[in-house]
């Protein structure tokens, strides 16, 4: 019950009636995933669509700009392939990943205290304002690209903070200290777009080897995650 007495700034939802006001903890992380689009299909490689690109783009915008706005990490995977199968298991697991993504999560937290906050008010998906100035400001290469994202991809306000948020994760899970340019441009890949569009950003901003994933017309299936 000492949840439900937290201030809102902790992340709640008040549910206000007539006799009563109801409050609920709202912290939370939502994983979801979609078919590239309505007969699951896709519009690149053997068995395509055939109404590609239409079908997804039309199958996708079911979701709202607003709601894709709030989703920090977009994924586009293609199908499994029978060469997929038969390659070796990668060099990283499930067991390595995992202290990875702690070792980030502690150099959050130790920057918090070095900083004189509280450990969980520094981590990134909380961090705005000074605490984000602070901690995520990217080199100047950095800036530059976040930039022409923003003028070129129409990207809100919400997603400028959300991108600075996850390419301050990026960072940490790479070692780096500083939020740098290659940080930003993986980023800044996950930012969802529409069908064809993301292909099209990517080439006029980004360079080979700024990051290890992108998006991919067609596939498998579409993976978002969301953090609150």
């Amino acid at each position: 019950m000492d949840s439900l007495r937290q201030p809102l700034e902790t992340g709640e939802i008040v549910v206000a009636r007539a006799n009563a006001h109801v409050r609920y903890p709202a912290r939370f992380q939502l994983v979801a995933a979609m078919n590239p689009c309505r007969c699951g299909l896709g519009g690149a490689g053997r068995g395509a669509c055939g109404k590609a690109p239409r079908c997804q783009r039309d199958y996708q915008n079911r979701i709202s700009g607003p709601m894709f706005d709030r989703i920090d990490l977009t994924v586009e995977t293609p199908p499994v392939t029978a060469a997929d199968m038969a390659l070796p298991p990668p060099s990283e697991g499930t067991a390595e990943a995992k202290a990875r993504v702690a070792a980030a999560r502690a150099a959050q937290e130790d920057r918090a205290r070095e900083a004189g906050l509280d450990a969980s008010q520094g981590l990134n998906a909380r961090a705005g304002g000074e605490t984000l100035d602070r901690f995520a400001t990217p080199d100047e290469a950095g800036r530059m690209l976040l930039m022409r994202a923003g003028e070129a991809g129409g990207l809100t306000a919400r997603g400028w903070t959300r991108t600075l948020r996850l390419a301050r994760t990026i960072a940490d899970l790479d070692g780096s200290t500083g939020v740098l340019r290659r940080h930003i441009a993986e980023a800044l890949i996950y930012r969802r777009a529409t069908v064809g569009a993301q292909a099209d950003f990517d080439r006029r901003t980004t360079h080979r080897g700024d990051a290890p994933f992108g998006l991919r017309e067609g596939g498998g299936g579409q993976a978002a995650f969301l953090s609150s």
